[in-house]
């Protein structure tokens, strides 16, 4: 019996659907987390065949003795993953430490965790990328923004999601930055603007890199601009994947190397031409992150194109393979409301004027509310109009 081991698996609260689907596949399932077990979900404690509670994820040292633990019971472990950029360094140094080699070493984090690292990767794919300066001095950030113009983005070179990520658009935004806003001892990427909207890339890839399942999400607004302005979040699974983002990414995966994984890798589809980059709505690069879109976005997926990805990627971590089919193919939105705006239609109304396209209505967990808002509602629809008129009422406030 193959011996996985899941890394946090209580959060998000919807992964523990990808344990159930490892067990179901004839795989034992062994987790680590920080959550106390009697508090775990019902479903994820009969989808584990032992959890080891830590103190802390923080603390490696607590996690390694852990993965010693159920080496010493179970034998060598041939798996282990969190599917979680927030772990995806701690995991990758628990695999090359106990020498398990279905995954990422601590060697490929450079290229897969650094933005200005994955640069080189998307250029041998021939995917264009944003010009950018690793933030010293005032007098060298001075000299790159000569040569591109503000605004220019800074935001952390190995960052999760949005957070320290500012748009700055004079000198004066620019010293705030490096004597207010900059995190000592954080290395920071600036880039160059891109005029764009966010298409991703999201897929199962089998050990011969090459995908059991497709699809791919929109994000019409920025997500540094939800965060740091405390907005409303939208975006939605595209009902079918189009082929020039289909390419690009095939050709990421390839670059990069990708074997055995879920991706979400993101791309910019300019808005207006820009120089150096390409025409309106031309595909170019943003980033790759080597992991599952996170929070519910798994189950947008399965409500998008009919399917459980879930099982998909369990079947290919057990067997290489998926059989599981993808049915009809919907738009699926998500729209995540913010806590004190007047709307115009309660939660309630909207719950009930879209009940026939409803798939999920609730609470977002406080850990990803920053991205994603406070209430969420997802919803699946045949066109595009239906989508827009949802998110139209979604977010319409009475000011």
């Amino acid at each position: 019996m193959k011996n996985f081991i899941f890394i946090s698996p209580n959060f998000p609260t919807n992964y523990w659907q990808f344990c159930r689907e490892l067990k179901n596949n004839g795989l034992r399932v062994l987790g680590i987390g920080d959550q106390p077990y009697d508090e775990l979900l019902p479903q994820l404690k009969s989808s584990l065949d032992e959890y080891y509670k830590v103190g802390s994820l923080e603390r490696y040292e607590e996690v390694y003795r852990a993965v010693a633990f159920f080496i010493a019971k179970y034998g060598r472990i041939d798996w282990l993953e969190s599917n979680n950029e927030y772990w995806l360094e701690r995991d990758a140094m628990l695999r090359t430490d106990f020498h398990i080699t279905s995954g990422f070493q601590t060697g490929d984090m450079e290229r897969v965790k650094y933005k200005s690292g994955m640069k080189p990767y998307y250029q041998a794919a021939g995917i264009p990328t944003a010009r950018y300066h690793i933030v010293d001095t005032y007098a060298s950030c001075c000299n790159f923004i000569a040569e591109v113009g503000y605004p220019v983005i800074v935001k952390p070179d190995n960052g999760v999601g949005a957070s320290h990520t500012y748009k700055l658009s004079n000198e004066a935004q620019l010293v705030h930055f490096l004597n207010d806003q900059r995190e000592p001892g954080v290395r920071y990427i600036m880039e160059e603007f891109i005029h764009a909207e966010v298409n991703s890339y999201d897929a199962i890839i089998d050990a011969e890199g090459e995908p059991l399942f497709e699809t791919g999400n929109v994000t019409p607004f920025s997500i540094m601009d939800i965060v740091n302005n405390n907005d409303n979040s939208i975006y939605y699974i595209v009902k079918n994947l189009p082929d020039d983002v289909r390419h690009a990414g095939r050709a990421t995966v390839k670059s990069f190397g990708v074997k055995s994984r879920f991706v979400h890798f993101e791309f910019f589809r300019l808005t207006e031409d820009q120089p150096g980059m390409g025409k309106k709505g031309d595909v170019v690069a943003l980033e790759v992150n080597m992991r599952p879109c996170g929070g519910f976005s798994p189950d947008m997926m399965n409500y998008a194109n009919s399917t459980d990805v879930y099982k998909i990627w369990a079947d290919m971590i057990a067997f290489n393979r998926s059989t599981k089919p993808c049915g009809e193919h919907y738009y699926c939105a998500f729209a995540g409301r913010r806590d004190g705006k007047p709307f115009r239609m309660s939660n309630d109304e909207l719950r009930q004027r879209y009940a026939s396209a409803m798939r999920m209505a609730e609470r977002i967990p406080d850990a990803l509310a920053g991205a994603m808002g406070n209430e969420m509602f997802v919803a699946v629809f045949s066109t595009e109009e239906e989508m827009n008129a949802f998110y139209r009422d979604a977010v319409a406030t009475a000011e």
